[in-house]
């Protein structure tokens, strides 16, 4: 008999052996992606810093001749700043990304160190798949501070910018121009000021502090006076017109005339009054459910108005023939919510204890009907109780159109979050095999491949918004530069995957 190791005995020793070779391997693969991302930590961090400096600047330049001379506090003039930073980060974060792995991938492969850990086995999959991994979370990172964080900063920016403007606005008035006398709300323009008594000539002022309605104002003549605490404002106008436009009836217009009209504007003291309460908010100062909710909204004002003109031509067509006419439907279906919003809705009711029983209902029954509001439901039921007629009909295409491009203008901002936080990802995934095709590039490839492929993509991402926003294309249509890129990673790293090498080496 020998005195060898047993058959069990060897394929125990061998199953040792291949366990540890393959904690070996697994821990030198974990030792490589955390080399990989160590190197691209640096230069992210200070491409994002650099680059949010510079737009920073452009934006004190911008800013600055607006708030010296009104006797602001140093504090308000850094707030204003602050604020102004989220807004720079949304488009600068993505920059910093394909920095980063312009930068990181070049030195490796200048290096050499690609083609050494290719030569030792690992495959370019096995290199990119922690740097993808990075692009994801970065991808979700922005995602949610684009939706969450960035809409109450510039909530915050513009009430700021509001409240600025309503100081000292006297020292702002400017003959032959339009002067913003409260920030989006109240504008006036005279073609002559005495700065002496503040006596105007030919004043036009718009007044746009209804949500409901906006107010043009015409007059041959007119005065401006200060309360004596310095907060409001007089407006004493002659001769003049009031014209009045419905901002959802646009072919609502009423017009009045006066002798003397008395216009008292809030708040425009020559004290900063920081408003603590304000409910207004547009596009860009509201999370993606908020925004969801008013294009849904439009999109069910758009079904009745298309239910509406369908009905006004069949009773054309039915009074023809003395038959009665039909009744138009007040009540509609909200389309659903998009799957972002009902994951948000579903991890809030999880933290609520007990939902509300609306909110109980609406998850029961996601095609629950839900009427109008009262005035909206009104005005169609007097529409289809006083009778319907085929002078109707332009109105209502009106009110189609006016639906679909509020829906438009609020589509082309959620979209536009999406595509701005996936770019994270999609320029990891470009930046990797560029890098790899022209490995001695240096400083030269990253500051310039990273001009380029940023002034494509803003270019696309601002003439898609443009169509979209004039009904020309879907929304969906800022996601192209996004898909564009990422078809030219994926060719260029099968190109390199099929070469087996790093890529050609520059002259």
């Amino acid at each position: 008999m020998g005195t060898g190791p047993g058959l069990g005995e060897v394929g125990q020793y061998s199953g040792r052996r291949n366990s540890l070779q393959g904690g070996k391997l697994r821990e030198s693969m974990s030792i490589l992606s955390r080399y990989l991302l160590r190197l691209h930590v640096a230069p992210f961090l200070f491409a994002l810093g650099a680059l949010t400096g510079i737009q920073l600047v452009q934006q004190v330049a911008r800013r600055f001749s607006d708030l010296v001379g009104k006797g602001l506090p140093w504090t308000v003039i850094a707030e204003v700043f602050l604020l102004s930073v989220p807004f720079i980060v949304a488009l600068t974060l993505p920059m910093a990304t394909l920095v980063a792995v312009l930068f990181a991938m070049t030195r490796l492969a200048s290096d050499s160190e690609i083609t050494a850990l290719r030569a030792g086995g690992v495959s370019l999959g096995r290199v990119m798949r922690p740097l993808l991994l990075a692009g994801a979370v970065l991808a979700a990172g922005a995602l949610l501070f684009n939706d969450q964080i960035l809409p109450r900063t510039n909530h915050r920016l513009r009430t700021l910018y509001t409240d600025i403007g309503r100081k000292k606005p006297t020292f702002s008035l400017s003959e032959q121009v339009i002067n913003e006398v409260q920030r989006n709300r109240f504008f006036l323009r005279a073609a002559e000021i005495d700065p002496a008594t503040f006596v105007l000539r030919d004043v036009t002022i718009f007044d746009l502090a209804d949500q409901e309605r906006k107010r043009v104002i015409y007059a041959d003549s007119g005065y401006l006076a200060l309360t004596e605490n310095q907060e409001d404002a007089f407006l004493t106008l002659y001769d003049g017109v009031l014209h009045e436009f419905d901002r959802a009836e646009p072919a609502m217009f009423q017009q009045t005339a006066f002798r003397r009209d008395l216009i008292r504007v809030r708040g425009v003291g020559n004290e900063l009054r920081r408003t603590l309460t304000d409910t207004f908010k547009g596009d860009r100062e509201m999370s993606i459910c908020e925004m969801d909710e008013v294009v849904r909204s439009a999109h069910r004002e758009r079904s009745l108005a298309e239910g509406r003109l369908v009905v006004t031509r069949a009773n054309g067509l039915r009074g023809l023939v003395g038959l009665a006419g039909l009744e138009v439907d007040t009540i509609a279906a909200m389309p659903p919510a998009q799957p972002w919003c009902r994951l948000q809705q579903g991890i809030g009711d999880l933290l609520r204890a007990t939902p509300t029983a609306a909110q109980a209902q609406d998850t029961a029954d996601p095609g629950v009907l839900r009427r109008l509001n009262a005035p909206a439901r009104e005005a169609w039921v007097s529409g289809a109780t006083t009778g319907l007629r085929a002078t109707d009909d332009a109105a209502i295409q009106e009110r189609i159109r006016s639906a679909r491009l509020r829906a438009a203008s609020y589509e082309v901002e959620i979209n536009k979050k999406y595509a701005l936080a996936l770019a994270c990802f999609v320029f990891v995934l470009l930046g990797v095999p560029v890098s790899l095709r022209f490995p001695r590039g240096g400083v030269g490839l990253v500051i310039g491949a990273s001009f380029v492929i940023f002034a494509i993509y803003y270019i696309g991402l601002i003439g898609g918004e443009s169509l979209a926003d004039r009904l020309k294309a879907p929304a969906t249509i800022l996601w192209l530069p996004n898909a564009i890129f990422a078809a030219v990673g994926f060719g260029l790293l099968r190109s390199a995957s099929r070469a087996g090498t790093a890529g050609p080496r520059a002259g």
